[in-house]
């Protein structure tokens, strides 16, 4: 059925239009004013007074996640769900092969474990350890899967993590290849150092998460990999930056002309470390890697939010329940870093970012749809309103007022680390793929699809 959407105000990364969008098999049809349409049967939305905005792309998440303590709280469809409350229409998650399984074997699994989400969704993978018959493989993923981007660990080296050596070989591979290459930017080695000095002073308790993770190990990472990629002439994407430290070595890379392009999540933004004192059960859920730093963090990551040092929020969303993170009662490095967020990505940021004037509605497409889809190969089909691109759109009632909680919201996580939160702002409707699947709390479902990724 064709769907049309009248008297909103379409908001690109590149300018504002007051028009009618016409969806028709999925995509957007046609844009303009007083659309003239024959069929009977067209669906209408009005959307006087509204925003229309492109359907949000996360580009970082964790479903449905395996780890020491289960499952993450969220799988695929729950996950979407909570993502297309929040008018997120397309994740971007993770595929993370078990030691000696190739990467196309483990794609193969994660595919069908994402097939219940109601969100488009697409992959990044993960080179957990080097072989030899590495490089073929990347190169059957970027050919074959169209799949192009790889992310690898700094961090976690006992597990999934690689040392420097293994990353510029990494790199030189994706390189050739035509990808690009995502990183966790921590010092592993220094961090582990440092969590065994404070179990052995007996400093046991969260609070003491970002003491063993301090800023100056993100961004000592991060100028490594700078160099390394410069040395492997290859693209990345730095996830979840959190420090002001970290952003001096991004910038001089990119006015070096580098490419170099860097994420940061609404935690890193709205929350610092004065969450982590109090009682176990109030502060665990901060519990996350990177951890939450100071105010002047917050303050120097929203200038680079600003400026475009930084171009994508994701949410890192890895939510855990009480129960699991009670796992590290009584040693804060067995507590599951994570936490979950998708559901509040865009609410937040256009409460917190376009209200207060931080950055433009505009920039707020930019940095919630549009700069992920064509940093990642998703562009035109999706991050923008135009004729041919994915019919997903989300009416955005500037004036509703919410205030975060877990009672309302819906992860199926406990916790939720901006309870309390205001908000001003957030959709009336949703659309995905030319389907209304959000209208004033009313729900209907249809499934997501894979997303193969374009040449960069």
């Amino acid at each position: 059925m064709d769907l049309l959407i009248i008297n909103g105000t379409l908001i690109n990364s590149y300018g504002t239009l007051h028009a009618d969008i016409l969806c028709r098999d999925g995509k957007i049809f046609q844009i303009g004013k007083n659309l003239a349409y024959e069929n009977d049967q067209i669906q209408k939305i009005d959307a006087s007074g509204c925003l229309i905005f492109p359907g949000g792309i996360d580009p970082h998440v964790h479903m449905h996640l395996k780890t020491n303590s289960g499952y993450s709280a969220d799988d695929f469809y729950s996950g979407s769900r909570a993502a297309l409350k929040g008018g997120t229409t397309t994740l971007v998650d993770f595929v993370t092969p078990e030691k000696d399984q190739t990467l196309i074997q483990a794609t193969e699994l994660r595919i069908k474990e994402a097939e219940n989400s109601l969100c488009d969704y697409s992959f990044h993978v993960s080179p957990v350890e080097w072989r030899t018959c590495l490089p073929n493989e990347i190169a059957k993923m970027v050919n074959e899967t169209r799949l192009r981007t790889f992310k690898v660990y700094m961090a976690y080296k006992d597990t999934i993590g690689l040392d420097d050596a293994e990353i510029l070989l990494v790199m030189r591979a994706v390189a050739k290849a035509g990808g690009m290459v995502l990183l966790h930017c921590e010092t592993g080695d220094d961090i582990e150092s440092k969590r065994k000095q404070l179990i052995a002073e007996k400093k046991l308790s969260p609070r003491y998460h970002p003491v063993s993770r301090p800023a100056n190990m993100e961004a000592t990472a991060v100028k490594r990999a700078i160099d390394l990629a410069a040395e492997a002439g290859c693209p990345i994407y730095i996830v979840h930056v959190s420090t002001k430290m970290s952003l001096e070595y991004i910038q001089k890379a990119q006015s070096n002309g580098q490419q170099v392009f860097a994420e940061t999540c609404p935690q890193y933004l709205l929350l610092d470390d004065a969450s982590y004192e109090g009682e176990f059960d109030q502060v665990c859920g901060y519990v996350m890697s990177p951890p939450l730093r100071k105010k002047e963090d917050n303050e120097a990551l929203w200038e680079a939010v600003r400026t475009g040092i930084i171009q994508t929020i994701g949410t890192d969303h890895c939510p855990f329940k009480l129960e699991q993170k009670r796992l590290g009662r009584h040693n804060f490095t067995l507590i599951p870093n994570g936490a979950g967020g998708v559901e509040h990505r865009m609410t937040l940021l256009y409460s917190y970012g376009v209200l207060t004037g931080k950055i433009s509605v505009n920039q707020f497409v930019s940095l919630t749809s549009y700069n992920a889809a064509k940093i990642l190969g998703l562009y035109p089909q999706k991050g923008l309103i135009a004729a041919g691109s994915d019919a997903d759109l989300i009416v955005w009632n500037t004036e509703k007022n919410q205030v975060i909680s877990v009672g309302n919201h819906h992860s199926q996580s406990d916790i939720n680390i901006y309870d309390g939160f205001k908000t001003k702002g957030s959709p009336d409707v949703v659309v995905k793929n030319g389907q209304i699947v959000y209208v004033s709390g009313a729900w209907s479902e249809f499934p997501g699809r894979f997303l193969e990724t374009n040449p960069f």
